[in-house]
C-alpha cells in the first residue's frame, strides 16, 4: 500500500471514529440541557394551588424564554469563536445549579419575583447549549448529509425533555416532594456535563484532519473560498445575518412554531388537570409522551426533507404544520371524559411539531457560511423564544385567565395559520431558486 493510501485510510478511520464520538457528545449533552429546562411547567399546578395566578406564573416562565432567546443569539457569536468541548458543559453545570436552588430551598418558590429571576438565570445558561452543537455539526458533517444528521441530533431535546416526567414521578415516589421535579433531573445533568467534556472536540482541522467537504468531496452550499473563512463579528451580523432576507422569514416563522410547541407543552399538565380531569401522574406521562413522540417525527421529517422534498425545508414544514393544526383543533374540541383521544392528539402534535422546529434550525445553518452558523441559529432562536415562547407562557396564561381555555386555543390556531403562511414563502423561494 502506498504512503498516500495509508494516509487516506488513517484519515477515514479517524474521521469516522471521531464523528461517532462527537455525535454522542452533542446528543447526550444537549439532552442534558433539557433535563433542566422545562421543569417549572410540571410544578405550575402545585403553585396554582398555593394561590399564584396562571398569568403571573406564565410571566415567570416567560423570563426563561426571554433570557434564552437573547442568550442563544449572543452565545451563538461567542460559540463561533469557542471550543465546544468546554463551552457546552459549562452552561449545563450552571443551569443544573439553578435547578438545585429551586429544588432545595423554600424561598426559591416563595414569590413571583424570585422565581422570575431564577428562571431568567436558567434561561441565560441554557443559551449555551444549541450554538456549540450547531457549530460542531456544520464542521463535521457536509451539506448533503446534514438533514439526516441534524434531525437525528435534534431528537436529543425530546429525550431530555421527555425524561423530566418519569424523573418527576420517580422523585415523588422517593421523596413525596414536588420539588423533586427540580433536583432529581439536575443531579442527572451533572453526570451528562462530565460525559460531554470527555467526548467533545473542536473542528476537524484542530484534530489534524481536512475540512469535511474535502474529505467527502461534497462542496458546501457557499463558495468554497469562504467556507472556512473567519469573519469579524460585524461581518457576521450585518453581511450574513441581518442582511439575509430569507433568514428573517424563517425567524418570523419560528415565532409561531414556538408558540405552538410551548403553548401546548408548557400548559399541558395544567390544562389536562383543570379541564380533562387528569391526575398529576397521568399529566406527567402525557408530558413525556408529547416529547418522546417527537423522536420518530423528527427523524421522519429530516428524511423526507432530504429525499422526498429534495432539500426544500419549507415544503416539508408546510405539510407537518398543516397536520399540527388539525390535531390542535381536535385536542381543544374533544370533550372531557375521552382521555385516549387527548393522549392521541398530544402524541400526534409532539410527533409533528418538532419537525418544523428542526427544519428552521437546519435552514438557518444552510443560509450562511459555516463560520456564521452559530450566530444564524441564535438569530432564529432569538425570535422563537422572545416571540413565540414568551407568547406561549405569558400571553397564553393571561388569555386563559381572561377568556378561558377557548380563548387560548384560538390564539394557538392563529399561530398555526401564520406559521403556514411564512413557511409557504420559503417553500416557493426554494422552488424559484431551483428554476
Amino acid at each position: 500500500m502506498s504512503q498516500n493510501s495509508r494516509s487516506s485510510a488513517t484519515t477515514d478511520a479517524t474521521y469516522r471514529r471521531l464523528r461517532w464520538q462527537l455525535f454522542a457528545g452533542i446528543f447526550v449533552g444537549y439532552a442534558g440541557y433539557y433535563l433542566v429546562r422545562k421543569n417549572f411547567a410540571l410544578v405550575i399546578p402545585s403553585l396554582v394551588e398555593q394561590g399564584f395566578s396562571r398569568g403571573d406564573l406564565g410571566v415567570a416562565l416567560a423570563a426563561l424564554s426571554v433570557a434564552y432567546g437573547v442568550s442563544k443569539f449572543l452565545m451563538g457569536s461567542v460559540s463561533d469563536r469557542s471550543n465546544p468541548r468546554w463551552f457546552l458543559p459549562t452552561g449545563l453545570l450552571l443551569s443544573a445549579g439553578v435547578m438545585f436552588v429551586f429544588g432545595l430551598t423554600d424561598w426559591a418558590t416563595s414569590s413571583i419575583a424570585i422565581m422570575t429571576v431564577l428562571l431568567f438565570a436558567n434561561g441565560w445558561f441554557q443559551g449555551m447549549g444549541w450554538p456549540p452543537c450547531g457549530r460542531t455539526m456544520v464542521h463535521w458533517w457536509s451539506h448533503s448529509e446534514r438533514g439526516r444528521i441534524v434531525s437525528a441530533w435534534n431528537i436529543a431535546h425530546n429525550v431530555g425533555g421527555g425524561a423530566i416526567g418519569p424523573l418527576f414521578i420517580l422523585g415523588m415516589a422517593w421523596f413525596n416532594d414536588w420539588h423533586a421535579a427540580f433536583y432529581v433531573p439536575a443531579a442527572c445533568a451533572v453526570g451528562v456535563a462530565i460525559f460531554a467534556l470527555l467526548t467533545l472536540r473542536d473542528t476537524p482541522q484542530s484534530c489534524g484532519l481536512p475540512a469535511v467537504e474535502v474529505w467527502r468531496n461534497d462542496p458546501a452550499a457557499h463558495n468554497s473560498d469562504t467556507r472556512e473563512t473567519n469573519f469579524s463579528a460585524r461581518e457576521i451580523f450585518f453581511e450574513h445575518v441581518l442582511n439575509n432576507r430569507m433568514l428573517w422569514v424563517i425567524a418570523l416563522a419560528n415565532v409561531f412554531v414556538y408558540l405552538l410547541r410551548y403553548g401546548v407543552l408548557d400548559w399541558a399538565p395544567t390544562y389536562l388537570q383543570e379541564v380533562k380531569g387528569f391526575s398529576i401522574t397521568d399529566s406527567s406521562w402525557a408530558f413525556f409522551a408529547y416529547e418522546w413522540a417527537g423522536i420518530p417525527g423528527t427523524l421522519l421529517c429530516g428524511w423526507l426533507s432530504d429525499r422526498l422534498f429534495k432539500g426544500n425545508r419549507g415544503a416539508t414544514g408546510v405539510v407537518f404544520m398543516a397536520l399540527v393544526t388539525l390535531f390542535v383543533a381536535v385536542y381543544w374540541l374533544n370533550p372531557p371524559g375521552h382521555p385516549a383521544i387527548d393522549m392521541t392528539c398530544l402524541i400526534a402534535i409532539g410527533f409533528l411539531i418538532y419537525g418544523p422546529v428542526m427544519l428552521i434550525g437546519l435552514h438557518a445553518l444552510e443560509l450562511v457560511p459555516k463560520k456564521a452558523a452559530g450566530t444564524a441559529a441564535g438569530f432564529t432562536g432569538l425570535f422563537g423564544y422572545l416571540g413565540g415562547s414568551v407568547a406561549a407562557s405569558a400571553a397564553l396564561g393571561y388569555t386563559v385567565d381572561a377568556y378561558g381555555w377557548n380563548g387560548g386555543f384560538v390564539l394557538l390556531l392563529g399561530g398555526c395559520a401564520a406559521a403556514l403562511m411564512l413557511l409557504s414563502i420559503t417553500m416557493l423561494a426554494h422552488r424559484r431558486s431551483r428554476g
